[in-house]
């Protein structure tokens, strides 16, 4: 049973959206982590690049598979996860701790397009 967080925004692409004021980290979710299994190399993008919501953003490189990012909301990048250069494999031990960006959001409605934790967990298990 793959952990899903109360609170967070989730996206079906399985990219999880925790917000805090105009701010928004976006990783990918702990269902998602295990359906990679280790990841070797998370490709990130450039601090201050723009994204737009179902764009492609970077992408997560595992054993078996690599899986593009897409981000769930529009905004600017603030800030990657540095940590995951060296550490890709953080994903797995812990996915919402390990952040990929931190985006200035640019939309705060977005976010209603996107599931809440109920909504997520229902999804995962269809």
């Amino acid at each position: 049973m793959s952990k899903v967080i109360e609170g967070l925004f989730y996206a079906e692409s399985h990219e999880f959206v925790k917000v805090e004021g105009d701010s928004a980290f976006i990783g990918i979710t702990d269902y998602a982590q295990n359906q990679l299994g280790n990841v070797v190399y998370v490709d990130l993008p450039e601090v201050g690049d723009e994204i737009a919501a179902g764009e492609e953003f970077g992408a997560v490189e595992s054993v078996k598979a690599a899986s593009d990012l897409i981000s769930p909301i529009s905004g600017t990048i603030e800030a990657i996860n540095e940590t995951l250069e060296d550490k890709p494999e953080s994903i797995n031990k812990d996915a919402f701790a390990s952040w990929i960006i931190q985006v200035k959001l640019s939309d705060k409605s977005e976010l209603s397009n996107l599931m809440d934790a109920a909504a997520y967990t229902k999804f995962i298990e269809e």
